[in-house]
């Protein structure tokens, strides 16, 4: 999933997120120290395994239920190129409606990952590029919102490994959502997704934000 900074300076930091874990790291100020990467790992069950794990900030305002209004289905299955509408909520008093394609996975170049400084940690990794589409369909202006929770997928259904970026990465930008960002209004967005060689492929992508996760008691949405 693209962890998105507002800040719009160069590069300062990533993370490498192990398949499994749900972390987010929220907006910044613009004023923050670099941050050296870090691997986060979760316990059994999909929880956090340390304080490095951010929780969700999707856990208040008007979120609906998963299904509700014409909303995409818990564990619903989709071609790449289809539209999910899916209940959004970030923060407090963020909740709307947002409908969500999965465009491509594009494969990238392992060289990619050299400016993002992670050294062993990606050696051998070939990195792919899940492009996305988010259209606001509600009510609600969602300037400054971020669609994270999106991961590549192996054919298999097993979900890849994935790199949080904090700052610019221009192979794969993953803005937040900018100010005015009301009824009608679109933005391309795009996450990071490795796979361990050039022998095994990155095919697909889920997006399991809030109502689509265990937490929630749902399943990720799946484009294939």
């Amino acid at each position: 999933m693209s962890t998105i900074s507002m800040r719009k300076s160069t590069l300062v930091a990533v993370a490498v997120a192990v398949a499994g874990t749900m972390a987010l790291t929220g907006c910044k100020n613009g004023n923050e120290d670099p941050v050296p990467a870090q691997p986060t790992t979760s316990a059994p069950g999909g929880a956090p395994a340390s304080p490095s794990a951010a929780a969700s900030p999707s856990t208040g305002g008007s979120e609906a239920s998963a299904g509700a209004a014409g909303t995409a289905k818990s564990g619903q299955a989709f071609k790449l190129g289809e539209t999910a509408t899916v209940p959004f909520d970030y923060g407090s008093n963020k909740g709307g409606t947002i409908a969500l394609t999965v465009t491509t996975v594009e494969q990238g170049n392992p060289a990619d990952l050299d400016s993002l400084n992670l050294g062993d940690k990606v050696k051998g990794m070939v990195p792919y590029y899940v492009r996305y589409t988010v259209k606001n369909v509600g009510t609600t202006d969602l300037s400054y919102s971020t669609v994270g929770h999106i991961k590549g997928l192996f054919p298999d259904g097993t979900e890849a490994q994935g790199v949080s970026v904090i700052g610019k990465f221009e192979k794969c930008k993953g803005d937040s959502l900018p100010k005015g960002f009301t009824n009608g209004q679109t933005q391309e967005g795009c996450a990071i997704a490795l796979a361990p060689s050039a022998q095994t492929k990155v095919s697909g992508a889920q997006y399991w934000g809030s109502p689509y996760n265990s937490l929630s008691k749902g399943n990720p949405l799946t484009w294939k």
